[in-house]
């Protein structure tokens, strides 16, 4: 009998891994109109894993055992409903399905291997069809390739779980009525749609690399999930632009400091206390390998400019001797560039370090949109610190208090608490 805990985690690791491609298998299978069939194959292929294995143990290797189940299961859909008008398997590809000579063998070539990655991609595509708006993209891709609960995308778009499901809903209802193929866009869609894609590689690297939802503040299995994703669009020849490498080259220069970030009982350690000697030196290399090819073309990306940020955080020796003045001038291209309530906060942390308090307080007070940083708890977090800097107690606890109550992460409020507690002493 295996310990329990240790299966819920193995099930729950396995299924932020492979759950995505799967899904993608199954819904070439199917097709794009039955996807909920896909993964209905998948999670009941967990509910499986879990209780046969608490019983029988591990298998040796989980993943294959995890898609001999699926593709078992879906043969046994296809063989109950092969009269069904529901599942259209006339195509070429998938003709051979509908005969029970050739079922067995078919269903075996489409769950090869070496097909994975690309169905993977041309899943992530369909997902961010043109006729699908941005947030339903973003949200599909979450739910579907990247095993996200409806909680956790609700807390990444700063918005209700009711809204998050009637997204996918519509997204769903949009399969089924135009039947999307899974297939790589044309040379003229495939800039814009990548860029989708790429917005959702990054909002899954930010729930891992500091989390909403979880006991965790970093998770790595996200932060890897994501960092894969967006390593399958860079060595695809149809999907090697610019952005993809400079995303890249962004997420390594932000997984070289998960080491220092956080103590061994689980508390966030600030960037001016971080050990950097506990950073991955060779990640930042990679980063620099990855930005060096991402140079190529005529446009900047606001992923260069990030991702050029991040650098100069990551060849500073110490706190002190970080190039502020040059974050701050980034932080500008990337306000003009790429405009949004969150760079505006970030911007105000290096007006912060490079002119001190009174300037950052008074470009926070010109945001045209801060009535939508309101409900952000780093937004009360910076003017806490602001105010703390301007020797502001009472407006200081004013805003950590509003912070505490608004963020989900135990460590964070910790860190908050803390820095209310210092400012009575």
């Amino acid at each position: 009998m295996q310990n329990n805990s240790n299966i819920n985690k193995l099930t729950d690791h396995l299924f932020r891994h492979e759950a995505g491609k799967m899904v993608s298998i199954l819904t070439k299978i199917f097709g794009t109109q039955n996807l909920e069939t896909a993964e209905d194959v998948v999670q009941q292929t967990f509910i499986d894993a879990i209780n046969v294995w608490k019983i029988k143990g591990v298998p040796d290797n989980p993943s294959a055992w995890l898609f001999r189940v699926a593709k078992n299961k879906a043969i046994d859909v296809i063989r109950r409903n092969k009269h069904s008008v529901q599942y259209d398997f006339t195509d070429d590809e998938r003709i051979l399905l509908t005969s029970e000579y050739t079922l067995a063998t078919t269903m075996e070539n489409l769950f090869k291997e070496e097909l994975v990655k690309d169905d993977l991609l041309r899943m992530m595509f369909a997902c961010c069809h043109p006729q699908i708006s941005q947030e339903n993209q973003i949200t599909i891709i979450l739910k579907t390739l990247c095993g996200f609960s409806t909680t956790e995308i609700a807390k990444a778009f700063l918005t209700g779980e009711d809204t998050v499901s009637k997204r996918l809903y519509r997204t769903k209802e949009f399969f089924r009525e135009q039947k999307i193929k899974l297939q790589i866009p044309s040379v003229d869609e495939l800039k814009t749609r990548t860029n989708s894609v790429l917005n959702s590689i990054y909002l899954l690297f930010n729930e891992g690399y500091s989390s909403t939802n979880s006991d965790k503040h970093i998770r790595q299995e996200l932060i890897d999930e994501a960092m894969m994703l967006c390593k399958l669009l860079s060595e695809n020849k149809h999907t090697q632009l610019p952005e993809v490498y400079a995303m890249m080259a962004l997420m390594c220069f932000h997984s070289a400091r998960s080491e220092s970030r956080m103590t061994e009982e689980g508390e966030i350690i600030l960037l001016p206390d971080q050990d950097r000697n506990k950073w991955n030196f060779d990640l930042i290399a990679e980063g620099n390998r990855y930005m060096d090819i991402a140079s190529f073309g005529n446009e900047v990306s606001s992923y260069h400019i990030e991702a050029a940020i991040a650098f100069e955080h990551c060849i500073a020796k110490t706190f002190e001797q970080t190039n502020w003045k040059q974050i701050l001038n980034l932080y500008d291209w990337l306000c003009k560039t790429s405009p949004s309530p969150i760079t505006e906060l970030n911007k105000a942390v290096a007006v912060m370090q490079v002119h001190g308090a009174d300037k950052a307080l008074q470009a926070i007070q010109q945001f045209s949109d801060r009535k939508k940083l309101e409900s952000f708890y780093l937004y009360h977090a910076l003017l806490g610190e602001i105010y703390s800097r301007l020797q502001q107690a009472t407006n200081a606890t004013k805003h950590f208090e509003t912070a505490i109550s608004l963020t989900q992460s135990e460590s964070e409020k910790k860190i908050l608490k803390v820095k209310i507690l210092n400012l009575l002493n």
